[in-house]
């Protein structure tokens, strides 16, 4: 069965599009770096599939209780609405939500030449450097990043060669309370979506979407000197089903609405964020909106926020569930998707589109 580290081996980037900025050495925001509306708009237009529901600027993304006794129907409407939410009572032990903050803090807090000795291969997944989506944008973004897909021993051992254990620990740790977060969460979609259990076997027999798998990635956005004219996160779509986010107290993640624009979606105490990605969109037959979203900077205050990844095995094929009428996706293997995405980006759905 393929990982989902095997599906990005056949697109491999450029070095320049992975190694982050030298943050502690600069003190102007450099040209490479300062992005315009114009610029913003640009891409934004490209996403002509996103049907959100235009929403009273007002409004926030909804929190909802997992414990809540109608949580199928809020979830399901939540994935509707809003293709985002927060959740709380979650199970997820704050000590190591804070513990995982925590390491990627310090990771972070290296000297750049110091983690440039966990560089990301060009043809690899995990390791240290930028967004993958870096080369689709003609500015450069004011992050840096740590993405994990499977071991990360021998990265860890590059960072601290005599003290990598409690790292490794920490994250593998975070990533098994994470999917099995994101494995109930999933459920609760597919039984809005009144997927019965003859189906769930079906779907079991024909494809893994069952046997998910996970990516976290750790994202660091260093203070910055103009943060109005920078972008942390260029604007994008998840490619996986589900996107599980811890904030820190910095705010900085906004998404876009139609008719309002972009609204900012403040961490919430002890909630975690859970977006739709593009495959459960495909999923849903576009019932569910992926979210178009984005990361701004901060000039005070360095932001760090851990994302987990949530899709099924490279080799699965999907498509828009059997009950659906009038599929308007073609299926495809997640490999053949993420493909389409390293190479399209924000094209990848109308490619695969009936």
């Amino acid at each position: 069965m393929a990982t989902l580290s095997e599906a990005y081996r056949d697109n491999p980037i450029d070095l320049q599009h992975i190694i982050p900025l030298d943050f502690d050495s600069v003190h102007e925001l450099p040209d490479s770096h300062t992005w315009s509306d114009h610029v913003n708009n640009l891409y934004l237009e490209k996403y002509t599939y996103l049907k959100h529901t235009p929403m009273d600027e007002e409004s926030s993304v909804p929190i909802i209780d997992l414990s809540a006794p109608n949580v199928v129907e809020l979830v399901g409407n939540a994935c509707e609405t809003w293709g985002m939410f927060h959740v709380v009572n979650h199970g997820v032990s704050s000590i190591l939500v804070d513990d995982v903050e925590s390491h990627a803090q310090q990771l972070f807090s290296l000297p750049t030449q110091h983690k440039l000795k966990a560089l990301r291969a060009p043809d690899g997944a995990t390791g240290y450097g930028v967004a993958r989506i870096s080369p689709f944008f003609s500015k450069l973004m004011w992050h840096e990043g740590f993405t994990i897909m499977g071991s990360i021993v021998e990265h860890a051992k590059e960072l601290w060669p005599h003290d990598y254990e409690d790292f490794c620990n920490v994250m593998d740790n975070y990533q098994k309370k994470m999917k099995s977060l994101a494995y109930q969460i999933m459920l609760l979609i597919l039984k809005f979506l009144d997927i019965t259990k003859e189906g769930e076997e079906e779907m079991i027999s024909t494809s893994s979407i069952y046997e998910c798998e996970g990516a976290l990635q750790l994202n660091s956005y260093p203070c910055c000197p103009d943060p109005n004219r920078a972008i942390g996160l260029a604007p994008h779509t998840d490619s996986l089903l589900l996107t599980i986010l811890h904030q820190s107290e910095t705010k900085g993640l906004q998404i876009h609405r139609n008719g309002v624009g972009w609204v900012a979606v403040p961490p919430v105490s002890g909630a975690l964020v859970v977006n739709i990605g593009d495959l459960f969109h495909i999923l849903s037959n576009g019932r569910f909106p992926t979210v178009y979203h984005r990361a701004v900077p901060n000039q005070d205050a360095h932001r760090i926020s851990v994302a987990y990844f949530y899709g099924p095995p490279a080799d699965t094929i999907v498509g828009p569930l059997n009950k659906l009428p009038c599929p308007r996706y073609r299926s495809l293997t997640v490999k053949e998707y993420i493909s389409l995405k390293n190479k399209h980006l924000e094209n990848a759905l109308s490619l695969i589109k009936f």
